[in-house]
């Protein structure tokens, strides 16, 4: 079965997080699509019907790996349920992980009291990248071409964005999935999903690896997905 790749990057940053792992996966001779996610809170909330109706605009005919990265991973059960049918694995690299059912928010309420201090007086947070002190944000990005890339195609997202409850289709997850992890901050996450009974492997590194080491993320793209 010829599986096409849906690489779902974060709306808190853009689509050339994937472009590495695009460019590796179509020299093997496969589809793979990066649906562009950056202006998916250009109008009033909600947010999340946004960004499942752009997935699903980008998504190629046939069976489909949904990957994603980050908090693009608690839209993975909605846009699975628009694409019911195609969707042959879930795959989630480096992400956020959706409840079995219920709703989910982009932010863990803990980590509110910090995006709250971030925010200017119209509820607008800076980019990602500047929630951080360039030393991480180095760390992050090591290739300074990349870095300008990455930093200047993000979106300036509202607080709003992380306080909206996201549905969870019940039983979304009967479809195969795995899990890939990168950094420490993950290792939580991706053992929950290996006690869903789902595989899970790592490539040791920071949470945006896919672009420093797209070989090895896209190997285990196409392993998870055959």
């Amino acid at each position: 079965m010829d599986v096409s790749f849906l690489l779902v990057h974060s709306p808190s940053v853009g689509p050339s997080t994937w472009t590495p792992v695009a460019e590796i996966l179509r020299a093997r001779g496969h589809t793979a699509v990066i649906p562009p996610l950056t202006d998916v809170t250009a109008g009033p909330p909600p947010y999340w019907p946004r960004v499942v109706s752009e997935v699903v605009a980008s998504a190629p005919r046939g069976p489909l790996a949904v990957v994603a990265h980050s908090n693009a991973g608690l839209f993975v059960p909605l846009i699975a349920q628009a694409l019911a049918g195609q969707v042959a694995a879930c795959l989630f690299v480096d992400a956020a992980l959706p409840p079995r059912r219920g709703v989910c928010q982009a932010a863990e309420p803990e980590h509110l009291a910090f995006l709250r201090g971030l925010a200017d007086d119209a509820g607008v947070l800076p980019r990602w990248t500047d929630w951080w002190p360039e030393d991480d944000v180095a760390a992050l990005l090591p290739d300074p071409v990349v870095r300008q890339v990455v930093v200047a195609e993000q979106a300036r997202l509202p607080l709003a964005y992380y306080l909206e409850e996201i549905p969870v289709p019940a039983r979304w997850d009967h479809l195969r999935s795995g899990y890939l992890w990168f950094a420490d901050a993950y290792a939580t996450l991706a053992h929950e999903a290996g006690e869903r009974g789902w595989p899970v492997a790592r490539v040791p590194g920071e949470h945006l690896h896919q672009l420093v080491a797209p070989e090895a993320v896209a190997d285990w793209l196409l392993a998870s997905a055959a």
